[in-house]
């Protein structure tokens, strides 16, 4: 980073209703675990609700299983744990104050989520294509099982929904970029950074959860 780009950065100023840098860290970690605590339950009761269904209708989810692509799946497992390390750097260069570096591992960071939304968005135009929708909307052909459709709810259901969390993690990915182009960030203040990468870690919890019980079981 050059020496003008450093000049131009701005200490982090502490909010009025903090006392100081520390509590105001805190607070925002603290606040940060008791939101990742409420998805935590979330997506918990629709992963024990996966394996009920499972449980239910395994025809189903065999049948369904063997429609879903499972490289395209561990290609998108693959986007989401490289980016989990570049977003877990950037938090680390944030401390040591190298902020070209975090801006560098954040742009990683969007660029492999990105890469996961475009193979969804490859994997949802070929279900669209042979009617495998949720509902009423399934028309597929080929399947034995009556309850096909349930398998692909739920697909649609979770995968849907854990794509809603990684567009709202790359909106958190733009906002630390633009952080960076402002504020400094040391040892003593990193939050934006550590806040993402504490929500990004969800995101990649839940598809190491998801995907072997799409893609993999039954």
């Amino acid at each position: 980073m050059s020496t003008a780009t450093a000049g131009s950065l701005q200490e982090h100023e502490v909010a009025h209703h903090f006392e100081d840098l520390e509590q105001e860290f805190e607070s925002h970690r603290f606040g940060m675990w008791l939101f990742m605590a409420s998805e935590i339950m979330m997506f918990g009761a629709l992963l024990t609700g996966g394996l009920f269904l499972l449980y239910l209708h395994p025809d189903a989810f065999a049948q369904g299983r063997a429609h879903l692509d499972w490289r395209l799946g561990a290609l998108n497992t693959f986007f989401l744990l490289t980016s989990g390390f570049t977003m877990a750097r950037a938090a680390a260069f944030a401390q040591k104050a190298e902020q070209g570096k975090v801006r560098t591992n954040l742009l990683l960071s969007l660029a492999l989520a990105a890469g996961f939304l475009v193979v969804k968005c490859i994997e949802y135009k070929a279900k669209f294509h042979h009617g495998l929708l949720p509902g009423n909307a399934f028309h597929g052909a080929g399947f034995t099982s009556p309850h096909a459709h349930i398998f692909f709810g739920y697909y649609f259901v979770t995968t849907g929904l854990h794509a809603l969390h990684v567009l709202v993690g790359m909106g958190l990915m733009i906002w630390c970029l633009k952080v960076s182009n402002r504020v400094r960030f040391t040892r003593a203040y990193y939050t934006p950074v550590e806040m993402a990468g504490i929500y990004w870690a969800l995101v990649d919890l839940v598809w190491i959860f998801l995907f072997p019980l799409l893609y993999l079981v039954g």
